[in-house]
């Protein structure tokens, strides 16, 4: 990490050049070719078009002004770059701070302050799918990330346990259900009959060419939607009959969800969902009305907003019956959070198709003062090649499934390699435990790796191939690397020696820098909810690792022997350090 001394200089020489402090600081980035220096600083830009001076004449007075041990050379390239050149010496020793600092010299922005994360978010009988994938992923790298940052991390699931589903769900309970199935696989009968409800009450679509019920199949549709929402209200009014059926549904889902968070190495905080708040939900609306933030319009109670992007969107608060919904549900979350935990960020994790939601969530709380950072991290969907998934079309891929045959696919590869050991006349190198160990790091690392590479903001199409592939930007590419590098160091039976590293060739030098640039790729990520920014660095690092165990040589180095284990040593802790940020379970042997 470039040290805060370089930055704090270079954000006094902006200053002094801009005393008003009316430009914006603009920090230094890495140059996307050697050949111009290290990082490049484009602050005169910004500046020569405050001042409506020439950005070379600006560039001239700043770069004057640069000197620091870290940097060597400092030089302006075509209209206004400045170009450095970092100092051999310094990043030696910076390597060797680095080597010793257990956050790998991430900065620590977040000391004192609380940041909660609402991710991953299942809906409860229902098993998990891979369309809970992507939350789950992303806003486990974003939990890990603020955490190694410095910050109190609290991981919140809210659950989907509360409303309307209830209802249908308890009619065909009642109704439908087959004792011994539930019995043997309790959540995989409630969705049966969750889905024989939603079949039972469908309407047909005329855009398909399906005729229109009869008035007897109408009626007895609006008959079965009618007893649903009876069986919802007795939840809401607390029968105890059916909240003794909520919470035995309750139940069976947390331990179906349990399993499948224990397999992808995520653990919560807390898991309040929806029925967490119902008894908040007045107190919100009648606080909306007093504020003068809610208005009545036609029986109900909404909110309008003067934002351009929701001018048009006014969003329901109360329903004319007196029933809350899912806004006045997460206005009282919101409200729970800055209460009792006090963050200075909330980390909301959806796709993409909730954008509106949450600008609305967002626009509301500005509304009532709220002053903390609130961000939606949201992200693409993740479709079929055939479209997107339903369970009544029964073309949903669970996630269980998914891991299955993602270890299952790097069992067949372990063994794969094992046969070819055989035959070059090695003795077995695994046993059957270490095998099903590295197929189960392998393989779940492939999925969440495969998930995390990715820009979330892109619209993913589902292929089990490139989810589970095992070559090229991938984890066990990755996972490779990392073990090769514990192997070396293993047969090297000495120490790494932090301070030893000395920066003679060039392939050394471009793998100081990539480790350096570790947890600037981290906090990058943070910043921007993107974990794929550390993830593409990561890969850049292992390909920066494999060269200069490939082209120099290191057990036999002679006199640069201690300097490249020392090197390669600082190299294996950021590779660790970076897929543990991401979530994935380092093997030291593969």
């Amino acid at each position: 990490m470039i040290p805060v001394a370089l930055h704090d200089l270079l954000a006094a020489i902006a200053l002094a050049a801009d005393p008003d402090g009316t430009t914006p600081f603009e920090p230094v980035a890495p140059t996307s070719n050697a050949a111009h220096g290290d990082y490049q600083w484009n602050f005169a830009f910004r500046l020569a078009k405050a001042q409506r001076r020439s950005p070379r004449a600006v560039a001239e007075a700043l770069v004057g002004q640069i000197v620091h041990p870290l940097v060597r050379k400092a030089e302006i390239a075509g209209p206004g770059f400045i170009n450095l050149t970092l100092d051999d010496v310094e990043l030696a020793r910076l390597l060797a701070s680095q080597a010793a600092d257990p956050a790998l010299g991430l900065p620590q922005i977040g000391a004192g302050q609380t940041v909660v994360i609402d991710y991953s978010s299942p809906n409860v009988a229902k098993r998990m799918h891979i369309g809970h994938m992507r939350s789950t992923h992303i806003g486990n790298a974003l939990y890990r990330l603020h955490k190694a940052a410095g910050y109190t991390t609290i991981g919140d699931n809210h659950i989907g346990d509360w409303g309307t589903q209830f209802g249908k769900l308890i009619y065909a309970w009642n109704h439908w259900r087959d004792n011994a199935a539930y019995l043997a696989d309790p959540i995989g009968e409630l969705e049966r009959i969750y889905v024989k409800f939603g079949e039972e009450t469908r309407r047909p679509d005329p855009e398909q060419g399906e005729p229109p019920d009869s008035p007897e199949v109408a009626a007895h549709k609006l008959a079965l939607s009618a007893e649903a929402r009876a069986e919802t209200l007795k939840l809401q009014k607390g029968d105890a009959e059916n909240l003794a059926l909520w919470r035995q549904f309750m139940d069976v889902s947390m331990a179906e969800f349990n399993a499948v968070y224990s397999r992808m190495n995520v653990q919560f905080d807390v898991t309040m969902g929806e029925s967490a708040y119902k008894d908040m939900t007045d107190d919100v609306v009648a606080r909306l009305k007093h504020d003068g933030i809610a208005e009545q319009s036609e029986g109900a109670w909404i909110v309008r907003f003067e934002e351009p992007s929701l001018k048009n969107s006014p969003v329901i608060v109360q329903k004319r019956d007196g029933a809350s919904n899912y806004t006045t549900t997460d206005i009282a979350a919101m409200q729970y959070r800055i209460e009792h935990w006090n963050p200075s960020r909330i980390v909301i994790v959806t796709d993409g198709r909730q954008q509106l939601v949450f600008n609305q969530l967002f626009a509301i709380a500005r509304r009532q003062g709220v002053t903390v950072d609130l961000v939606h991290a949201w992200f693409g969907t993740l479709v079929l090649p055939e479209g997107a998934m339903s369970t009544r079309k029964g073309n949903i891929i669970r996630l269980v499934d998914l891991f299955d045959e993602a270890v299952a696919r790097a069992r067949l590869k372990v063994e794969e390699l094992e046969a070819q050991r055989a035959e070059r006349g090695q003795e077995a190198f695994l046993t059957d435990a270490q095998k099903d160990d590295i197929a189960d790091a392998v393989g779940m690392g492939a999925v969440r790796y495969a998930d995390l590479s990715q820009h979330p903001q892109t619209d993913v199409t589902f292929s089990w191939d490139r989810m589970l592939a095992l070559e090229g930007n991938t984890a066990p590419y990755l996972l490779y690397s990392y073990a090769r590098l514990v192997t070396l160091l293993a047969r090297a039976e000495e120490p790494a020696d932090p301070a030893a590293v000395r920066l003679v060739d060039p392939l050394e030098r471009e793998l100081a820098l990539s480790v350096l640039r570790t947890p600037e790729a981290a906090l990058a990520a943070l910043r921007s909810a993107r974990p794929n920014l550390l993830a593409d660095h990561l890969y850049d690092l292992s390909g920066r690792i494999n060269r200069v165990h490939h082209d120099l040589p290191v057990l036999k180095g002679g006199e640069f022997r201690g300097s490249r284990l020392a090197l390669l040593d600082a190299a294996r802790r950021a590779l660790r350090t970076g897929l543990e940020w991401l979530g994935l379970r380092v093997i030291d042997r593969m």
